[in-house]
């Protein structure tokens, strides 16, 4: 969390969205687009956190039903 706070465009990096990291990165540039930057790669940090407990639940439910 604390890097898609202070590096927007390396978060994306990292999770291997290159081509919106570099979109993230030309925003970051400007010093009004940093804040824009941070809360896009928080909210995106935290939707695929969501994607992924859903998919585990899903997955254990479709477990259960065997």
């Amino acid at each position: 969390m604390l890097l898609a706070i202070l590096l927007p465009f390396l978060s994306f990096m990292v999770r291997g969205k290159i081509i919106t990291g570099i979109i993230c990165l030309i925003l970051q540039i400007t010093l009004i687009g940093w804040l824009p930057a941070a809360i896009w790669a928080v909210l995106s940090l935290n939707n695929a956190r969501a994607d992924k407990r859903t998919n585990r639940l899903i997955k254990a439910m479709q477990e259960n039903q065997k």
